[in-house]
């Protein structure tokens, strides 16, 4: 299984990505935690574990995926999200940015047509709170597809 945390916003992704990010992303909390075997060397999980507080990171990533979900109708349940206190922004590049809104819309074309047809038109989406975009290249942790 290919674990992807998004640096989109949530709002951008389709029922079937936000209920998968959402469980990939207490996934990785659990990982980061130290309690759990798999997943502890995937490269998404890099930009976390190089932040000085990484289960606080990934526990302010979750909740702007929580909230999206309770803004839809989803029950995720926020009792889930450890830490969460995290100072500032993390830093990723423009470029991986979008090279995900082109991954996200190409998976759109054929598993949400209606949302592909309202989001193609946006060149460059806004992204998840817990990032500040700066200047770069897709990420060296990112498998090119």
């Amino acid at each position: 299984m290919l674990m992807r945390l998004w640096t989109i916003h949530p709002r951008y992704l389709d029922a079937k990505g936000l209920v998968a990010l959402w469980r990939e992303a207490l996934l990785a909390q659990k990982v980061l935690r130290g309690r759990a075997q798999g997943y502890r060397h995937h490269p998404q999980l890099a930009r976390f574990r190089a932040q000085r507080a990484p289960v606080a990171a990934i526990g302010r990533y979750l909740v702007a995926i929580q909230e999206e979900g309770t803004r839809r109708g989803y029950r995720f349940d926020r009792r889930k999200i450890g830490a969460r206190r995290l100072r500032g922004k993390m830093a990723e590049t423009n470029g991986q940015l979008r090279y995900e809104w082109r991954h996200l819309l190409r998976k759109l074309k054929t598993r949400d047509p209606q949302r592909h047809r309202l989001q193609r038109g946006i060149k460059l989406p806004k992204p998840h709170p817990l990032f500040r975009i700066v200047p770069g290249r897709i990420r060296a942790f990112e498998r090119i597809l």
